[in-house]
C-alpha cells in the first residue's frame, strides 16, 4: 500500500506542493467508531453501490464540482474512506496538483492504496494517503486550496473541531463541500420534509439494513439511522462554519432531499 505518512513544508499561502517525510500522525478517535469502519471496509464500496443504486457516484462529483478545485491545486478530502472524493479531486487537479487523503481507518487506506495501483490515470499518482484524525489535522494553516469531506463530518465526535481544524488548514478564499445524508428539518406544516424524513428512515429498516444483513453487517448500519438523526441540520451546519471563521456557507439539498451538501467559502 501507498505510505500512510506526510508532512507539509512550513510555508503557509504557497501553491508549492508539499513534500513527504517519515513522520506519522496516528488516528485519535472513539475507538468504537473506528472500529467500526474497519470492519465494514472490505464491503463498504460494493454496499454504497446497492444502497443508492449508484447515485452517491454522482453527488460526490457534484461535492467535488462545489469548491472549484483546478488544476495544479493542492487539495485534501478529509475521512477519505476507500477515495472516491480524492480520486474525483485529482483528476481535477491534474498531474500537476497534489492531493491528501485522511481517514482515521487503516483498512480503508490499504483499499483505496490498492484502487489507486490499480488505476492507469497518471493523476492518480499524485494522491497520498495519512491514517489520521480529522480533529487534529497534521497540517500548517494555510496549506490546501480546496477541501472535500464526504459522510463523514456525521461521524466525528467534536465537530465543531473538525470544522475548525478545516478553517485552519485552508487558504483564504478557499472553499471546503461537506456531502452527507441530510437531516431533514420535519415539522407539521413543512409535508415534503416530513415525507422525506419518513422515507429516510424506511430507506434505513426495509433497505439498508436488510442488505447489509446479507453481509452480516445489519448491526453496523443500524448505527447509520441513529447518527442521522444526532447529524446537524442544514441550517445548524451554515450556523456553525460561520462561528469557526467561514465567510460564506450555504447548505444545499440534494438527492430528493435524502442528502445534503454544506459549501463553505474561508
Amino acid at each position: 500500500m501507498a505510505a500512510l505518512q506526510f508532512a507539509f513544508p512550513s510555508t503557509a499561502g504557497s501553491r508549492r506542493r508539499p513534500e513527504s517525510r517519515s513522520t506519522t500522525r496516528p488516528a485519535r478517535c472513539t475507538a468504537d467508531r473506528q472500529a467500526l469502519f474497519n470492519r465494514i471496509a472490505p464491503v463498504y464500496d460494493n454496499l454504497n453501490d446497492l444502497l443508492s443504486l449508484g447515485m452517491h457516484r454522482v453527488w460526490k462529483r457534484m461535492a467535488v464540482s462545489w469548491n472549484e478545485v483546478r488544476e495544479g491545486d493542492t487539495a485534501v478530502d478529509v475521512c477519505c474512506g476507500s477515495g472516491d472524493l480524492a480520486f474525483l479531486l485529482s483528476e481535477k487537479v491534474g498531474i500537476s496538483g497534489k492531493v491528501i487523503a485522511l481517514d482515521f481507518s487503516k483498512e480503508q487506506l490499504q483499499i483505496a492504496a490498492t484502487r489507486q495501483s490499480a488505476q492507469s490515470k497518471a493523476c492518480y499518482k499524485n494522491i497520498e494517503w495519512i491514517e489520521g484524525d480529522a480533529a487534529d489535522l497534521p497540517f500548517p494553516r494555510s496549506s490546501f486550496d480546496a477541501a472535500t469531506i464526504g459522510y463523514g463530518l456525521r461521524n466525528i465526535v467534536d465537530r465543531r473541531k473538525a470544522m475548525e481544524e478545516m478553517y485552519k488548514v485552508l487558504k483564504p478564499g478557499s472553499k471546503v463541500s461537506i456531502l452527507d445524508f441530510n437531516k431533514s428539518t420535519s415539522s407539521l406544516n413543512s409535508f415534503s420534509s416530513s415525507i422525506s424524513c419518513f422515507f429516510q428512515d424506511w430507506m434505513i429498516d426495509y433497505i439498508v439494513v436488510p442488505i447489509a444483513s446479507g453481509y452480516t453487517l445489519a448491526d453496523e448500519y443500524q448505527y447509520l439511522k441513529s447518527s442521522i438523526k444526532k447529524y446537524l441540520t442544514g441550517k445548524e451546519l451554515e450556523q456553525l462554519a460561520r462561528e469557526v471563521g467561514f465567510s460564506e456557507a450555504k447548505f444545499y439539498e440534494i438527492g430528493a432531499g435524502l442528502m445534503g451538501n454544506l459549501v463553505a467559502t474561508r
